[in-house]
């Protein structure tokens, strides 16, 4: 015979290789979740440089001069031609409806104005509400303008400089290509592993109290609450390590994203990582009591951790709540480690207290998931598994299933949570990083070798910029690289000796910008900053003893180029990061806290017997009504509140937001019907939220997403109803203007109450033989 195992460690850690092994949610979620996680952001990244936006042209000249300007605009590798029109009016519904992201008008007379040296105004307008989409845009439209009249001049006769300008010149010392799939993959993997790591050892732990037995749990580890815990996570902990690991290997062995740190450190900090989400979400289980509960807490603090981490929007600009809520994400400290070593490659010691706040955050963690089941287990004679509350069946009927699915709402602390209290927390968490919506006084070095007057005027003209702020004045740009390579400084501003000579002789000289691009949205706004400053002080200087009337001015910018570029940002024109990325993310988070707790409730309700056509239907209603006052929350009330734009019509908005609502519902009940567990929505909806974001074509622009790709992310209705609801209460389009999206999510509302039904009958009739 045999002899029994003896209690510790191993012991513990094989009873929960065996769980594992025999779970097929917990299987799909550690090891389907990542493969269809690097699957998807593989696929839409894909292109790693985003080309062919749209650009509508209004030519009102229809001249040569202006035909050689459209020329210049189509051969950006960035822009295309999407259409040509007559009017504005046209070309303002283009961009509305999403055939374009930027217009283009060239005024009547341009090339008589362009001959008689009037200098006639060229207007370029691009749609700033789609921010990634919109810098490429502007920066395209600018360099081919630009380049249109260079053209322009290059044959003219050239004409005597009274006094010379300055240009800035932007080298990129990080990421230099700016890469947005190198950036966004390097971080979007582990922040969705992380969300992951969350919910597996929620689902572990929590798991001890509704199917398994916490009892035997601590007796497998003879008492011990350190080897209850650490036998518990062991297994997990292996498989995240290894998957962490897998990561690097994929970005630079596949994708050719190089890693230039110490690989000590980061798989040290990789190994802190997993022990501090472990640790957190045992903790939060152990709080709770249940595990759907403690999964919507989970869920509830790594889902929007994207935000928190400092990566999209910079710590420095954030307001105090979502500064110091981050200082307790490890995702922060991880993060910080991670693009220090493999983007930057920084000596150990300036990674070190990242990594120590890492190390503090795992151990506070563990031992307070220590504490608490230590108490848990003393009280274990006095607890019971928490059961699901008795629910009379539904009525029949559309009424009888409508009441009853408010019944089960009422009744299911799980449920009401995600229904009612999630997307209330949510619309006041999820937007906190953002609220300062742009970036003001980013830190940046500045290297002096001219010494002069002109020079000191730059100084100080860079410092008194809104967006900058002069925190370090090196000897030598080697300095300066220190300054940034540690984080204290975004850009170094190098002035060439000779600077203000060049000048006076009406020399143009280049100031040179070293960047850190890094981080996209601080690159471009120091770029943007950085650029407008010199360019102001430029003006200045030509202007300097100049007539009232300007003449020396218009001479210089004459001689310069023959047009007057204007390039106007529309909808959201000041560029709020808020006004950008929170109305689409409230909407995906409306469908995902909907498909979780409408697919708990199916499951339930099915087990009562309710398969019939009226109950998914009456269930639909159910569901559109509990989250229509949460629909008008983010789409009315919390965008006037936090100050983003809202030009939409309110009927249209409801339009469009009911069929979203009946669409999510009924996908959650096709879906709903399978599930066995009520656990197992928050597991696989939640861990899949943040690749649906950047399917839809939002955040990352759909021209450069594959079109298989774009189709796949069409199963989610959230995909229609960002880019319909969004153009229409951000960008005041008509319903005529966005029908292609409306049509597609009554497509989904009609499939997917088709398959809820079917489901809903086969699960029914399966349940009733198995009864008989």
């Amino acid at each position: 015979m045999k002899p029994r195992a003896k209690p510790g460690f191993l012991l513990v850690a094989a009873r929960e290789w065996r769980w594992l092994l025999g779970d097929r949610v917990a299987l799909f979620l550690i090891f389907g979740v990542p493969l269809f996680t690097f699957v998807v952001l593989g696929a839409t990244f894909s292109n790693p440089v985003i080309r062919g936006l749209g650009v509508v042209v209004v030519d009102a000249d229809r001249s040569e001069t202006s035909r050689a300007l459209i020329e210049q605009v189509a051969a950006s590798p960035n822009l295309s031609i999407a259409a040509r029109t007559g009017d504005l009016a046209s070309a303002a519904s283009a961009i509305r409806s999403g055939d374009a992201i930027a217009a283009l008008f060239i005024p009547a007379n341009f090339e008589r104005d362009v001959k008689a040296e009037r200098r006639p105004q060229v207007a370029a307008f691009y749609n700033q509400q789609y921010l990634t989409a919109a810098g490429i845009a502007s920066a395209g439209l600018s360099a081919s303008l630009a380049a249109a009249a260079a053209s322009a001049t290059a044959h003219a006769a050239p004409k005597p400089a009274r006094v010379g300008s300055l240009v800035a010149e932007t080298i990129v010392l990080t990421n230099p290509q700016t890469n947005y799939a190198q950036f966004l993959l390097r971080t979007l993997l582990p922040t969705i592993i992380h969300v992951v790591i969350a919910l597996a050892g929620g689902y572990a732990v929590g798991s001890e109290f509704r199917r398994r037995s916490m009892r035997t749990w601590l007796a497998c580890a003879g008492g011990n609450p350190f080897i209850a815990l650490a036998g518990k996570l062991a297994p997990l902990f292996a498989i995240f390590f290894l998957i962490m690991l897998a990561v690097p290997l994929v970005l630079e062995g596949l994708l050719h994203i190089p890693f230039k740190g110490n690989v000590p450190m980061i798989v040290a900090a990789g190994s802190l990582f997993i022990i501090a989400y472990l640790a957190l979400t045992a903790l939060l289980q152990l709080l709770v009591g249940d595990l759907p509960s403690g999964l919507g807490l989970a869920g509830l603090i790594a889902s929007p951790a994207f935000g928190y981490a400092g990566v999209a929007f910079p710590t420095i600009a954030m307001n105090a709540f979502a500064y110091g809520w981050s200082a307790i994400l490890p995702l922060r400290w991880y993060m910080t480690v991670l693009l220090g070593q493999a983007a930057h490659g920084l000596p150990v010691s300036d990674s070190a207290p990242a990594f120590a706040a890492l190390a503090a955050l795992a151990v506070l963690y563990g031992v307070l998931a220590l504490l608490r089941l230590r108490a848990v287990g003393g009280r274990l004679s006095r607890r019971t598994p928490a059961e699901l509350p008795l629910l009379r069946p539904d009525r029949p009927g559309v009424a009888g299933a409508f009441a009853g699915e408010w019944q089960r709402l009422l009744a299911i602390r799980g449920a009401f949570i995600l229904l009612i209290a999630a997307p209330v927390i949510y619309g006041i968490y999820y937007p906190q990083p953002y609220l300062n919506q742009i970036l003001r006084k980013l830190p940046i070095a500045v290297v002096d070798a001219d010494q002069s007057e002109l020079s000191r005027r730059i100084v100080e003209t860079l410092d008194a910029s809104g967006t900058l702020s002069v925190v370090a004045r090196a000897r030598t740009l080697a300095d300066a690289r220190v300054v940034m390579d540690r984080g204290d400084a975004f850009a170094t501003v190098g002035i060439p000796p000779g600077t203000e000579r060049d000048v006076l002789k009406g020399i143009t000289s280049h100031i040179p910008i070293y960047a850190d691009a890094t981080y996209l949205f601080v690159f471009r706004s120091l770029s943007s900053g950085i650029g407008t400053a010199i360019n102001t002080l430029s003006l200045e200087i030509a202007a300097g003893g100049a007539r009232t009337d300007g003449s020396l001015v218009k001479a210089a910018l004459a001689g310069a180029s023959p047009s007057d570029v204007l390039l106007q940002p529309i909808f959201n024109p000041v560029g709020g990061y808020a006004s950008y990325i929170v109305p689409a993310a409230f909407l995906l988070i409306l469908q995902q806290t909907l498909l979780v707790g409408a697919a708990l409730l199916t499951s339930i309700a099915l087990a009562q017997g309710g398969g019939s056509f009226a109950s998914v239907l009456g269930r639909g209603i159910a569901h559109m009504s509990i989250y229509l006052p949460a629909l008008a929350l983010y789409l009315i009330v919390l965008p006037h509140i936090y100050g983003f734009s809202t030009l939409g019509d309110p009927l249209q908005l409801l339009a469009l937001g009911a069929v979203f609502l009946l669409a999510t519902s009924f996908m959650a009940q096709a879906v709903g019907a399978w599930f066995k567990r009520p656990e197992t929505p928050s597991l696989i909806f939640l861990a899949t939220s943040l690749p649906q974001f950047f399917l839809t074509g939002f955040a990352w622009p759909r021209e450069a997403i594959p079109q298989a790709v774009l189709d796949a992310g069409q199963v989610f209705p959230v995909d229609f109803a960002i880019n319909g609801i969004v153009r229409v209460n951000q960008l005041g389009a008509s319903l005529t203007e966005v029908a292609q999206y409306w049509r597609g999510l009554w497509f989904l509302a009609i499939v997917y109450f088709a398959l809820a039904v079917v489901s809903a009958h086969i699960v029914t009739q399966k349940r009733s033989h198995i009864d008989a």
